[in-house]
């Protein structure tokens, strides 16, 4: 695998919470669900690229997948990973960013 294709297999979509919006409007912070074996090097590299932005910061964490119930089976779901992306200041992702 090229280091070009790892880079499109990291971010596996934009998190959207109350709470990721709220630090989009104040401290200008994206979320992100990411790869479980991603690095924070990676994570920056990837919103750089795909998105042609500045990344100033990054943190990560990993989610513990709930234990549920199916019917009669209890099931537990996937862990996975999510990353807050803080971005230079004039930096945005989104419709605005391409008229």
């Amino acid at each position: 695998m090229s280091q070009e294709e790892r880079l499109y297999q990291v971010l596996r979509g934009i998190h959207v919470t109350e709470k990721t919006v709220l630090q989009g409007e104040k401290s200008n912070m994206q979320g992100f669900k990411v790869d479980i074996t991603a690095t924070k090097k990676e994570v920056k590299k990837a919103v750089e690229t795909i998105f042609e932005v500045e990344v100033v910061s990054v943190r990560t964490i990993k989610v513990k997948g709930k234990t549920k119930n199916f019917g009669k089976r209890v099931g537990k779901r996937k862990d996975w990973k999510k990353a807050y992306v803080t971005l230079a200041a004039g930096q945005s992702i989104g419709a605005e960013q391409n008229p």
